[in-house]
């Protein structure tokens, strides 16, 4: 049963790697956007009825303006990687909800959520770009896919320790049980939710570069959102890098974003 187990597993990773064209890397994906795409749009719909959603303010028309230009950005970024199909059955939204959390989010398919709570701390279109940059850019890698791809390889890990430890005592195979669900956790799930923030961050100073916003602006945007304070979690346990992770990260990052955006045709000094 372990041998099968592990002829499984082999086969799902190998048969469901592949190439993203913004990242170069092959990545594990077990669920296709003919799947995920319906199911978070209707998501989206639901969560829009479901909260109140702001709309022909200032900040709304901002947060659709800035979006239109990311979108612009995304498009004309893979069309100079000579991905012009990869966004045919994205269907982009972008809207402003009244709630006072720090947040933002973009769900598969290029459906974004501003939280008008974060909005003192974008304060404004630039770091407006740096958030949704960010957000968009989970979509465009398929970020959510590989979770759920991650996830279910984890459940099939659960499984073949369940049937190596079948034979010993329930408090054993508990144990054992906790040893794989700690180890795969902090060794490898937050590893890899942070490797996807980090990767979100490249793409999306990339994507803010092309649509005219400076992405020395985005140190100021996390220098802000780092004065604020967190949760204080260590970052080997947490899904996001440090703040000041994060920031180092950035400034290493601006230079190529600026000379891929002039391979692209926006020059910055």
């Amino acid at each position: 049963m372990k041998k099968y187990l592990s002829i499984t597993a082999l086969i799902l990773v190998v048969f469901s790697c592949a190439t993203n064209p913004l990242t170069g890397k092959k990545n594990l994906n077990f669920v296709s956007n003919s799947e995920l795409f319906p199911s978070s749009f209707q998501q989206y719909d639901t969560f829009l009825k479901e909260n109140k959603v702001i709309s022909g303010t200032s900040d709304a028309k901002k947060v659709e303006a800035v979006g239109f230009r990311i979108k612009a950005a995304a498009e004309k970024y893979l069309t100079y990687l000579g991905q012009t199909q990869y966004l045919k059955d994205y269907r982009w939204e972008y809207k402003l909800v009244d709630n006072k959390e720090v947040n933002a989010w973009c769900l598969p398919g290029g459906k974004i959520v501003v939280y008008s709570g974060i909005l003192p701390i974008t304060q404004d279109e630039a770091g407006l770009a740096t958030v949704m940059g960010h957000e968009v850019s989970h979509a465009l890698a398929n970020h959510g896919a590989q979770r759920m791809s991650a996830a279910q390889l984890q459940q099939l890990g659960a499984v073949g320790v369940a049937v190596a430890t079948g034979g010993q005592s329930a408090e054993n195979q508990e144990m054992w049980q906790k040893y794989y669900g700690l180890g795969s956790e902090v060794g490898v799930m937050l590893p890899f939710s942070r490797s996807n923030e980090s990767e979100a961050d490249k793409i999306g100073l990339t994507l803010m570069a092309i649509a005219g916003y400076n992405p020395d602006d985005s140190i100021a945007f996390w220098t802000r959102m780092s004065a604020k304070g967190g949760s204080g979690t260590p970052e080997f346990l947490s899904t996001h890098p440090s703040d000041a992770t994060r920031i180092a990260n950035l400034k290493s990052l601006i230079p190529q974003a600026k000379a891929t955006a002039a391979k692209v045709g926006v020059v910055y000094k």
